[in-house]
């Protein structure tokens, strides 16, 4: 029963999860910007070509 414990309070001290999950939750709030700022100028790009493609012979 002691050598649960022990492991048991070893792996409550391990931190080095910790940094995996904020490294993930870090990449997943870049990426959320990344993709909305994708969908921001979309439109803008979309209509850019479209005035191209119009003014075009």
């Amino acid at each position: 029963m002691s050598k649960f414990l022990a492991i048991s309070k070893d792996l409550l001290q391990d931190d080095k999860g910790v940094s995996s999950i904020e490294y993930a939750l870090l990449g997943m709030l870049i990426a959320v910007a990344i993709i909305g700022s994708v969908f921001k100028i979309s439109g803008a790009v979309k209509e850019m070509y479209e005035l191209i493609a119009t003014s075009m012979p």
